[in-house]
């Protein structure tokens, strides 16, 4: 439910509740009233106090936009939103919980934390010595631009995968661009999983635009095969224009990786038609599902090296 706009002639009280999606803390709120009347709004139920030091101006269970004001306030001053938390209001598909916040590095995390209400997911502090304005978004609650969210949840992620993964969302759903990512890598020297952010935002401007062709490139680089072109555009026998996988154009060798939607019929026969264009220009085309690119790498490459050959590649070449 979107928060309605406060009426002509609301008081300073309205509109703090409304700015805040009725959030405030105890020092904000008895600037406007007294701590009796704070207290008495407690204690009748009009109002909910979630911890201490924070209110809610109502009584109900908490919004998701509560939730977010509740980690930033119970985090202290100058905490912001980061992480998947920060980037979730733009890319699709990203984990609700735990709820992350950065704090300055020389600021002790609030015990607060700790001592939140049963419907408020986990709250995870980071610490950061480096958080320049550029790396803040005007926004409520505030929260770092979506390029430092990535680049902080990936680094913050449970597995490579995982941060790979999110790298490649939020770019592939356009709420940032690779050198957007690479800018603030640069700022971040002790990053965690530099190199791999790194490494994984040069694949995604290359064209990679999933995690199964994220694993493909790795398969590459890991067994010495030469780097592919990715979603190279194609016109099939009917004018359309296609999106091949991974092409390598020299040796007019084409890979498609085949993830679980390609299960379905009406997939499948898309994909033949496709495969047949191909087939009839006189390309050779291979195909692989995405799991087995990611558990059995080693038979793929082998694969994949036999082909290249039999198209005349040689090694260093």
């Amino acid at each position: 439910m979107l928060p309605v706009l406060p009426a002509d002639g609301a008081d300073a009280l309205d509109w703090l509740a409304f700015e805040q999606s009725g959030v405030v803390t105890t020092a904000q709120v008895t600037r406007l009233l007294t701590e009796g009347v704070v207290r008495g709004l407690v204690r009748s139920g009009r109002w909910r106090s979630i911890c201490r030091g924070i209110v809610l101006t109502g009584n109900g269970r908490l919004s998701r936009d509560q939730q977010l004001w509740v980690a930033v306030l119970a985090a202290g001053p100058r905490a912001v939103l980061a992480g998947v938390t920060a980037a979730e209001a733009g890319v699709r598909g990203l984990r609700a919980e735990p709820l992350h916040v950065l704090v300055p590095a020389g600021r002790h995390v609030a015990t607060l934390l700790r001592r939140l209400p049963i419907d408020m997911p986990a709250v995870v502090a980071h610490r950061t010595t480096v958080l320049p304005d550029a790396h803040l978004q005007p926004a409520r609650p505030p929260r770092t631009t979506t390029a430092r969210a990535v680049v902080d949840g990936a680094g913050w992620a449970r597995s490579d995968d995982e941060a790979r993964s999110l790298l490649a969302s939020a770019c592939q759903q356009r709420r940032v661009v690779p050198e957007e990512i690479i800018a603030v890598l640069d700022t971040l020297p002790r990053a965690r999983r530099r190199q791999l952010i790194g490494r994984t935002t040069a694949d995604v401007a290359g064209g990679a635009e999933a995690l199964s062709e994220l694993d493909f490139l790795t398969l590459c680089r890991r067994y010495g095969l030469p780097r592919p072109d990715l979603q190279h555009r194609r016109a099939d026998a009917t004018g359309r224009v296609r999106f091949l996988d991974a092409y390598w154009r020299k040796w007019r060798l084409h890979v498609e990786v085949d993830g679980a939607h390609h299960m379905d019929v009406r997939h499948w026969a898309a994909d033949m038609r496709r495969q047949n264009d191909v087939w009839t220009t006189g390309d050779r085309i291979l195909r692989f599902p995405a799991w087995l690119v990611r558990t059995r790498p080693e038979e793929v490459a082998d694969t994949l090296h036999r082909a290249l050959t039999a198209a005349g590649w040689r090694p260093g070449t």
